[in-house]
Parts: structure tokens; C-alpha cells; sequence
């Protein structure tokens, strides 16, 4: 744990986002993405920020590594691939469901012990693939299974109840809830109900970039280095086949990134250079291409971000623009950086 203590929880309030992207159709700006971008350099000091990075905001599923943190400091003995699914938002593959019903069984539970919501998987090919089997919704192929059924384990372990581990006032959650303020440096604003079910805590965008940092800064063997290696290690565990932040974990030597819903994108190099995005309206397309226009600004060399700059738009089956970040994240060449 960090030695000093949380600072006051982030302001509830509407965000003062600021253009983060444009969509570029023909030479013409066609639209805007809204949204708030920080970076953090080595030393953990802020970089560069658009838009508002000190407002409460909810991190959804980019928390994850955060929970997933919490857990092994609470005991939770699984590393490698097994933790890598704590910290996930997995895609449904059958490698996903059999790694969770492994979990699972190490803690002597099944599926029915599960309380988050019954879901088809999140690939769309896996979620055809059940649609046309008729199989239905289940709590394993839900995308935060993993995190679940660690959160049973760690329960179990631990003489905790099982049937009310989504209780914010369960001694689970109580723990995480200690976790995100010590990673974060911040008291949390509010707590409410994620997707999934799980309890929901709300920090600064800051604070997330200050989190990420921390557990990919943390000595080897540290509850923090042992999530860290087992998502950047497992990477198509901790998210799936096809999926951008898997593929921008390989591309970017030691990167440990995790997305969530509503265009949340946080990510984090072993230095202690950190970047957290947030689009506004919650778009995917563009969380992606900020996210690397992010990193660049951040330092990481741009041509291995190509991949990520963003999807093209089409006009008559063309490639016609593209969702482009704005010129403020272009990277700062190395002569002008101080």
C-alpha cells in the first residue's frame, strides 16, 4: 500500500470535455467526438491533458486491473492465465468459458453461484455462432465472468458469504473499495451498480492513469506486478480473438491496457508513463485512434500505433476520411520535449 493517504474524492459534475477527434470525410470535419485525454510522464506528473481529467467519472471495465489487484492482496493465489480472466472483459471463446469454470472449481463452486447477469458472448462470431445453436444467455459466457468467479474465490478463501458478494458493504468489496483509493490516490465519489452487477466506484480520469501506473511501476512479485504480467502475458485472455487491446498490448513492448464500456481506454508502460481517455458519447471508434494518439504524445514510437489510427469511412465502398485525433495529440518530437 502507498504510504500517504487518499487525497478528497473527485467533484460530481457534468465534464468539460473538449474535442478529442474528428471525423474526417473529403477534407471536410464531418464530426466531433467529445472527450478527456491525460498523460502521464515518468514521474507521474501530468504531460498533457484535454478536456476535464479531475471530474468523477465511472472507469467501467478499465477498473478491472484494479479489482483484480485488490483480490490477490486479499489472497488470492492465481497467476498467469487464470488471473489474467480476474482482470477481463472476455470475449465468450470456449478458452474463456474453460479457464472461468477452472476458477471456478478451485473454489469449489459452479456456475450457479455466479450473480452477474446472463449473457451471450461478446464476439459477435462466437454470439452468432450461439444464436444459431439456440443456446441461451449464460452467467459464464457474460464478459466479466472471470472477474466474478474470482471474486467468489477470493470470498470463499477468505470466510466471507458468498450469496451477497455484491454487496458494496461486503467485505470483498470493502477491500477493492480500499484498493482503488490507494492505487488512485483519491477517495472514491460514489459508488453505484456496474452492468455486470458488481459495485461500481467512481474516481477521476486522473486518477485511473495514476492507478495504471502504479501497478505497472510495482516491484516483481507485488500483488500489482502479478496482475500487470498476467494480462500483458495472456492477452487474448484478458479480452479475445480480433479484439484492438489485445493487439495493442503486442505491439507495444511491456504496454498493459484495458478498455470499458462507454469509450473509457486506460494504458501503461513499465517507466510509469501512463494515459486514460474518455469519450464523451461513449464511441468506440474513437477511443481507439486517441488512445494511440495518446501514447504517441506519451512517447511510445508511432509506427507501431499505425494500426491503431482509427477506422476508415466509407463513401460508395471507399475509403473517403477517417476518424482522425485532434492536431493537439500529435507527437511532440524529441528535440522539443524537455
Amino acid at each position: 500500500m502507498h504510504s500517504s493517504l487518499p487525497a478528497d474524492a473527485p467533484l460530481i459534475r457534468e465534464p468539460r470535455h473538449a474535442p478529442v477527434a474528428h471525423l474526417i470525410r473529403g477534407g471536410v470535419v464531418e464530426g466531433v467526438h467529445y472527450g478527456s485525454v491525460v498523460v502521464l510522464g515518468p514521474d507521474g506528473e501530468v504531460d498533457f491533458q484535454l478536456g476535464d481529467i479531475e471530474a468523477a467519472c465511472y472507469p467501467r471495465s478499465a477498473l478491472k486491473p484494479v479489482q483484480a489487484v485488490a483480490m490477490v492482496r486479499a489472497g488470492l493465489p492465481l497467476d498467469g492465465g487464470p488471473l489474467a480472466l480476474a482482470a477481463a472483459s472476455h470475449s465468450g471463446e470456449e478458452r474463456h468459458l474453460v479457464g472461468v469454470r477452472r476458477v471456478l472449481e478451485l473454489a469449489g463452486l459452479t456456475e450457479d453461484d455466479l450473480r452477474n447477469v446472463p449473457d451471450l458472448p461478446f464476439d459477435p462470431v462466437v454470439r452468432d455462432t450461439w444464436v444459431r445453436e439456440g443456446r441461451p444467455p449464460s452467467r459464464l459466457a457474460q464478459n466479466c465472468s472471470g472477474k466474478h468467479a474470482a471474486m467468489l474465490y477470493t470470498a470463499r478463501l477468505n470466510g466471507w458469504s458468498l450469496d451477497d458478494y455484491l454487496d458494496p458493504a461486503h467485505p470483498l468489496q470493502r477491500a477493492i473499495a480500499e484498493s482503488v483509493e490507494d492505487l488512485t490516490g483519491q477517495r472514491v465519489a460514489t459508488v453505484t451498480v456496474d452492468g455486470c452487477g458488481a459495485p461500481l466506484f467512481a474516481v477521476s480520469l486522473h486518477g485511473l492513469a495514476r492507478a495504471a501506473a502504479r501497478i505497472t511501476t510495482a516491484a516483481s512479485g507485488t500483488p500489482q506486478a502479478r496482475v500487470a504480467d498476467a494480462m500483458r502475458e495472456h492477452a487474448e485472455l484478458a479480452s479475445g480473438s480480433g479484439r484492438d487491446v489485445a493487439a495493442l498490448m503486442r505491439a507495444v513492448p511491456g504496454l498493459l491496457a484495458k478498455d470499458g464500456f462507454e469509450g473509457v481506454q486506460v494504458a501503461a508502460l513499465p517507466d510509469g508513463r501512463a494515459v486514460a481517455v474518455k469519450i464523451a458519447d461513449g464511441a468506440g471508434r474513437a477511443r481507439v485512434p486517441v488512445a494511440a494518439g495518446a501514447l504517441a504524445r506519451a512517447g511510445v514510437d508511432p509506427s507501431s500505433l499505425a494500426e491503431f489510427g482509427g477506422e476508415a469511412l466509407l463513401g460508395g465502398g471507399r475509403p473517403v476520411g477517417e476518424v482522425r485525433p485532434v492536431p493537439a495529440l500529435s507527437p511532440v518530437p524529441a528535440s522539443a520535449r524537455v
